[in-house]
């Protein structure tokens, strides 16, 4: 019995003095107790959950040395080595607040929008198709918004402080020298893209991206959908036209063609028009899209779009209605978008891409006729990535070649001709700096050399962003922005 006794008491002995008691306080970096984080000890069974003031106790028979892990959602993992040895271990720890890109304020100082895509779309193509007096058109739409306003009958973007042609459009990053489609007179113009081809819209009215230029009040950044999931056909019929559509997908890509024709001359007819047509426009237009997937994440985009159109008025004399000229104008324009991404490892990624616009108007004012042409391409690729939780850089280089040639053939003296070419190349380079998830700045600048000034120019940019709640944020934007007159 004594030696059954004696057994007993040194397995107790050995079992107590081989239990360590782990205890302490989780906060947050304010000092503030963190309730329900996880405390545990790595490779190990042993640990518990801290309580309403962030306390956790609980005792392990592990010994040696061995890492505590503590975790909480939105918080860094907090590790540390200790020594169990039978002796009570106090463990206090502050947790550092992870920045989550999803919750983080976001830059939009006097933007619709935000530094990445998910964040950034403040229209989708459903709500441009169904904004009143928008007519599925994308400026339409974004002229809706506070910060732009409508110059006349114009129907271009505008933003205070500037012309329809100081906001720039960009199709995943390359710019669009010229997003709208010819008007006559005293006539609202359309943009030359249906907004069901994006998957994103961003618009600024104030500061906006170092990677943008060439831009003197507004971007507006617009960002292709990526590859098609089914294969269909579809027939369009208006009273004013018809257009077919094909998309053919595959496993990881996708083509699609449409042809568009637009004739609203049988429409005018039938409806008198403040306006003294001689032939009302007539368009017709295409565009293709091809969508690859490469390797694990990489994506190859091809975009091209096509349009003729033409039209004719009389314009009557302010003082004489009597007084007619005739004005005939036919526009032709190609747009071709070539884009690449992929991902270089887990924290940085490359992009980049190539464009081409080319529009031409010819136009007869009586028997006076102007041919203008404007061509232009560009080049650009940008490395962004992540330095740190709080801490993302882009940067970047860019070559902008533009060509413009204007032919005047006056009816009774003798033809001249204006032409210029000008070279634009670029490099920035900016970084989003997040404090914590309610501030965050991004700094950055530009550097532009124009060969046809030859002249370069240092335009630095800075934001500023704090967020008050769930719905609420203030925002401050400073930086140089320019643009060759067009």
């Amino acid at each position: 019995m004594k030696a059954t006794l004696s057994i007993l008491f040194i397995l107790v002995s050995v079992v107590c003095f081989g239990q360590t008691k782990l205890s302490g306080r989780v906060t947050d970096e304010t000092g503030e107790g963190i309730p329900g984080a996880n405390v545990s000890i790595k490779d190990s069974y042993d640990g518990a959950s801290t309580d309403v003031d962030g306390k956790f106790e609980f005792t392990t028979t592990d010994i040696g040395t061995k890492v505590i892990v503590i975790t909480f959602v939105g918080y860094k993992n907090f590790e540390k080595e200790v020594q169990l040895n039978g002796s009570e271990v106090k463990i206090d720890a502050s947790l550092k607040e992870t920045i989550n890109q999803l919750e983080a304020v976001t830059i939009t100082a006097g933007a619709f929008g935000a530094s990445d895509e998910s964040r950034r779309t403040i229209f989708r193509a459903v709500d441009i198709a169904t904004t009143a007096g928008a007519t599925a058109d994308i400026a339409g739409a974004l002229n809706t918004l506070p910060g732009t306003q409508k110059v006349g009958e114009s129907g271009r973007l505008f933003v205070r402080g500037g012309e329809g042609n100081e906001a720039r459009t960009f199709i995943d990053g390359m710019v669009v020298l010229d997003a709208y489609s010819p008007s006559a007179p005293s006539t609202p113009s359309r943009g030359r893209f249906l907004p069901f081809m994006f998957k994103g819209t961003s618009f600024s009215t104030g500061g906006y991206s170092a990677e943008y230029g060439q831009a003197l009040s507004s971007a507006l950044v617009l960002d292709s959908k990526d590859k098609s999931e089914i294969t269909r056909t579809d027939l369009g019929l208006l009273s004013v036209g018809g257009d077919v559509t094909h998309t053919q997908a595959w496993d990881k890509g996708s083509v699609a063609g449409k042809i568009q024709y637009t004739n609203i001359r049988p429409y005018f007819g039938l409806i008198n028009q403040e306006m003294d047509w001689k032939d009302a426009p007539v368009s017709v237009g295409g565009s293709t899209a091809f969508r690859q997937q490469v390797g694990k994440d990489g994506m190859v985009k091809f975009f091209g779009n096509f349009s003729n159109s033409n039209f004719s008025l009389y314009n009557h004399d302010i003082d004489n209605y009597n007084l007619t000229q005739l004005y005939d104008l036919t526009n032709n324009y190609y747009y071709l978008n070539g884009f690449y991404r992929q991902s270089l490892n887990e924290k940085w990624s490359v992009r980049g891409g190539l464009s081409y616009t080319f529009n031409q108007n010819d136009s007869f004012i009586d028997a006076d006729r102007i041919i203008e042409s404007d061509k232009g391409a560009h080049t650009k690729i940008v490395f962004e990535g992540s330095l740190s939780d709080h801490v993302e850089v882009r940067t970047g280089a860019e070559i902008l070649q533009r060509s413009y040639n204007q032919s005047f053939n006056p009816e009774s003296a003798a033809s001249f001709e204006n032409n210029f070419t000008e070279v634009i190349t670029s490099g920035f380079a900016e970084a989003d700096v997040y404090a914590n998830n309610k501030f965050v700045t991004r700094g950055g600048v530009r550097v532009e050399y124009n060969s046809l000034l030859n002249k370069a120019s240092v335009d630095p940019r800075i934001s500023m962003a704090y967020k008050t709640g769930e719905v609420g944020q203030f925002s401050l934007a400073y930086g140089k922005f320019r643009q060759s007159p067009k």
